[in-house]
C-alpha cells in the first residue's frame, strides 16, 4: 500500500465542489479530517481497523473536464463503497478520501483492488497519458504495522491532519517554546559545565568504557533519533533484562514494592548492569545531563512525554502509542513531578495524554519549576 505523506500545501483546483455534492455526500475537509481523528482514536480501544483511501487529484484533471470527470468518480467510487463509508475531501478540491470502516481481513485485500479498477478505467477514458500520470491513488491500513522491517520509518501522516493542524494553529507558541527550549538548554549546559567535567571524571576512574552512552529512542511520529545519556551501566550490558522488565510493566504485571512493603516501585531497583557511581547518577538524575544536547539539536524538549525505547514502544497497546505520536519528547514532564517511579505504565501514558491536551507555554513553566524538588527531594528515584 502506498503511504506517501500527504500534508503539505497544495495548489487548488478549479473544482466546483458544490456541484460535486450532488453527486455524494461528500464531507467538507474539516468534518472529514475530524471523522479521521474520531475513528482513530475509536480504533485505539476497540483495535477494529478501518483503511483509508486517498485521491490526490493534484492538476491532472483539466478545468474544462473537472465536473464530468469526478462526478463519474463520485460514482464509481459510491457502486464500490457500503452506507457505513465515509467519503469526503482530506484536502478541499485536491484530495479525496474515503474511509472503510469496521472491515476485514479479506475487505483489506479485495477494496484496494476493486477501487484501482473502477477508477483507472474512468481516468483512463478521460485523460491524457500525462494527465493521468498526475493522479495518486494510495490506500493506508490503520492501525499500523509497526514490525521488525517497520522501525526506521515514522507513523503516516495521513492519518494525524488534526495533529499537523493544531501545530499549524499553535506555530507561534511552538516557536516560543522552541525558543525557551535553546535558551534554558544552554543557560544549563554553561552553569552546569563543572558538574559535566565531574561526573565524566568519576565515570572514568571508576568503570571502562566511553563517558557518554548513545541509545536510540523513538520521538514524535516515531522518528528515531540518539539519546545522550552518561553512562551508568557497564560497557556490553545484556539488555534483555530490562526489556523483559519493560515488557511486565508495560503489561501491568510487575508488583515490586520498596523495601518498606508500602509503594509498588514501576524502576528497576537492583539493576546489576550498574556500575558503583551509576547508582547514584541515576538517583540524582545526573545521567540525564547529556540530554540538554538532544534539547538543543531539536530531538527534544524540556518538558514532553519520555522518549521510548523501541522495544519498549513494540509492547504498546494501540493507545499508549499516542503518548509517542502526539508531542515532541521532553526531559521532564508530568509524570516526574507527580509520582516518578511509584506511577504505573498506564498512569504516566494517562499524564502524557493530559500533558498534550492541556498543553500551554505556562504549564511548561510550571512543570520547569517543580522539577528541582521532584529530582532533589523525590524518595523514588533508583
Amino acid at each position: 500500500m502506498n503511504s506517501r505523506p500527504l500534508i503539505s500545501d497544495y495548489e487548488n483546483t478549479t473544482v466546483d465542489s458544490s456541484a460535486i455534492a450532488d453527486e455524494r455526500d461528500m464531507l467538507d475537509e474539516g468534518s472529514f479530517q475530524q471523522m479521521i481523528a474520531r475513528e482513530r482514536k475509536r480504533t485505539e480501544r476497540s483495535n477494529t481497523p478501518f483503511l483509508l483511501m486517498l485521491l490526490d487529484l493534484g492538476h491532472g484533471v483539466p478545468s474544462e473536464d473537472n465536473g464530468k470527470v469526478l462526478g463519474q468518480l463520485l460514482s464509481a467510487l459510491s457502486s464500490a463503497t457500503r452506507e457505513t463509508d465515509v467519503t469526503g475531501w482530506y484536502l478541499e478540491n485536491t484530495v479525496i478520501g474515503i474511509m472503510f470502516l469496521g472491515i476485514t481481513l479479506a475487505e483489506q485485500r479485495s477494496i484496494p483492488a476493486t477501487i484501482l479498477e473502477r477508477v483507472s478505467e474512468i481516468l483512463g477514458n478521460n485523460l491524457s497519458s500525462q494527465q493521468f500520470k498526475q493522479i495518486d491513488l494510495s490506500f493506508h491500513l490503520y492501525p499500523e504495522d509497526w514490525d521488525q522491517e517497520a522501525r526506521e520509518r515514522q507513523a503516516n501522516p495521513a492519518f494525524y491532519p488534526d495533529l499537523h493542524d493544531r501545530k499549524r494553529k499553535q506555530k507561534h507558541l511552538l516557536l516560543i517554546k522552541r525558543v525557551m527550549d535553546v535558551i534554558g538548554s544552554l543557560a544549563a549546559l554553561l552553569l552546569l559545565s563543572p558538574v559535566f567535567a565531574i561526573v565524566a571524571i568519576l565515570i572514568k576512574l571508576t568503570s571502562k568504557g566511553p563517558v557518554i552512552y548513545r541509545q536510540p529512542r523513538l520521538g514524535q511520529f516515531g522518528e528515531t533519533f540518539e539519546l545522550l545519556k552518561f553512562r551508568s551501566m557497564r560497557v556490553d550490558s545484556d539488555h534483555k533484562i530490562h526489556q523483559e522488565f519493560m515488557k511486565n510493566v508495560i503489561a501491568g504485571t510487575h508488583h515490586d514494592k520498596t523495601a518498606d512493603g508500602k509503594k509498588t516501585v514501576y524502576k528497576m531497583t537492583n539493576d546489576p548492569r550498574v556500575t558503583p557511581i551509576g547508582g547514584f547518577l541515576r538517583k540524582s538524575s545526573l545521567d540525564e545531563l547529556p540530554q540538554f544536547f538532544n534539547v538543543l539539536k531539536g530531538d527534544m524538549s524540556l518538558v514532553g512525554p519520555r522518549p521510548p525505547l523501541v522495544y519498549e514502544f513494540e509492547e504498546y497497546e494501540i493507545w499508549h502509542r499516542r503518548r509517542v505520536l502526539e508531542s515532541k519528547p521532553g526531559i521532564t514532564g508530568l509524570w516526574q513531578v507527580t509520582g516518578r517511579n511509584h506511577v504505573s505504565f498506564e498512569d504516566m501514558v494517562r499524564l502524557d495524554l493530559q500533558y498534550v491536551r492541556d498543553w500551554s507555554l505556562w504549564l511548561d513553566l510550571r512543570i520547569l519549576v517543580k522539577t528541582p524538588g521532584a529530582v532533589l527531594l523525590g524518595d523514588d528515584a533508583f
